[in-house]
């Protein structure tokens, strides 16, 4: 892979979520990323086993049996010439694995040591079981997610696990192999979700501070209680989406939508007029199909864009001309993001298979045949 993380070597142990998102963001800008699967053929709680999995992709697997004590010094010996590695396994699992930071960091200095959990590595919550739902609704995101007189909706798992989580995480890695390319030596990371997921609610933080924004659920301008920030469902059973703020943008929209003559959307910031001039958006939406309005309000500046599905965004031609979407084996994929003007990425790789390339990986240790054959006699990679 090429890319600016090219020469980077990242060892990922197995798992699900936000962990393999942060290998996924770190393989797609050219870092070598070797993932350790389990030798045993039981997958329980790691990546599925399917060359379609986009979060698995651009890695090399190599499948160690870690229950036995030559798997456990075996992957030693593997982290030892990475420059990093992410594991998101509960507290303390590396620990009694004999993987943990203090084994790994005296084996090798310099190595960055992700790790990426819900609740932190400390904490009361940190030993308990949990999901993306129950991390961002701690962390004071979820309550803020949804409209007024409904339950809080949770944004599927983009928040907790993905941004707050293995973006997070990605960023870390990337800023602690940064310092130690700048003469540093190696650090943990303690990457919990909700701690990121408080950070991405930073803004809103400070819009409460600033007494701009209310903790009830929908009754501000960016939780759907505004009238020209929303989403209108079109006579075809589609939606689109409206985001006119500025008020150039909202003389846009009532110009294009033919309210210039209507003197209630004078009164934009009006909160007390909101719900009716949602209802009237909501009634002028419903008089035309998605393609229709696509044609009046496409390409200007009502801060405008039809609500697409997957497959539709695939196909559509913005994301066309910009290659968003690359096809790898057959199947449409996001491709790596960002770009960059001089380390362009290349197209990743499917994902392997659990031990699809353990004869490699362990050349590259120096190992010779007879010796990678006697690993595999013994069940100790597979």
């Amino acid at each position: 892979m090429a890319g600016p993380l090219e020469g980077i070597r990242i060892v990922e142990f197995a798992g699900i979520g936000p962990g393999p998102f942060c290998g996924m963001m770190l393989a797609d800008h050219g870092a070598e990323v070797i993932r350790i699967d389990r030798a045993s053929g039981s997958r329980g709680g790691t990546t599925p086993l399917s060359t379609k999995d986009v979060l698995a992709r651009g890695r090399k697997s190599i499948a160690i049996n870690l229950k036995s004590e030559e798997g456990v010094a075996l992957a030693r010996k593997l982290c030892a010439s990475a420059d990093g590695i992410i594991e998101g396994f509960r507290p303390g699992v590396m620990e009694r694995l004999g993987l943990g930071p203090e084994e790994l960091l005296e084996d090798n200095p310099k190595l960055v040591y992700g790790r990426m959990t819900g609740w932190g590595q400390t904490g009361p919550y940190s030993q308990a079981a949990g999901h993306d739902i129950n991390y961002i609704a701690l962390a004071g995101a979820l309550a803020h997610f949804g409209r007024k007189g409904e339950k809080p909706t949770p944004p599927i798992n983009m928040v907790g696990d993905f941004g707050g989580g293995g973006m997070m995480l990605a960023f870390g890695m990337s800023s602690a192999l940064l310092n130690v390319a700048r003469g540093g030596e190696g650090q943990v990371i303690d990457c919990a979700m909700t701690d990121g997921t408080a950070a991405l609610m930073g803004m809103i933080h400070g819009m409460k501070n600033m007494g701009v924004w209310s903790e009830e659920l929908g009754a501000n301008m960016l939780d759907t209680a505004a009238h020209y920030y929303d989403t209108y469902e079109t006579s075809d059973g589609k939606f689109v989406s409206i985001g006119s703020i500025e008020p150039q943008f909202y003389a846009e929209l009532r110009r294009l939508a033919g309210l210039e003559e209507d003197a209630a959307f004078d009164a934009q910031q009006d909160r007390a007029a909101w719900p009716d001039l949602k209802a009237k958006l909501e009634a002028l939406f419903k008089g035309k199909t998605q393609a229709e309005w696509n044609a009046i309000m496409e390409h200007t500046d009502v801060c405008y864009a039809p609500v697409l599905t997957m497959s539709e965004a695939v196909v559509h031609p913005h994301n066309v001309a910009r290659e968003t979407f690359v096809e790898i084996a057959g199947d449409m994929q996001p491709a790596p993001a960002p770009r960059y003007s001089g380390t362009k990425t290349e197209t990743p790789a499917p994902a392997p298979l659990p031990g699809d390339d353990s004869d490699e990986i362990l050349g590259s240790l120096d190992m010779d045949a007879a010796e990678i054959a006697a690993l595999r006699d013994a069940g100790t990679v597979a």
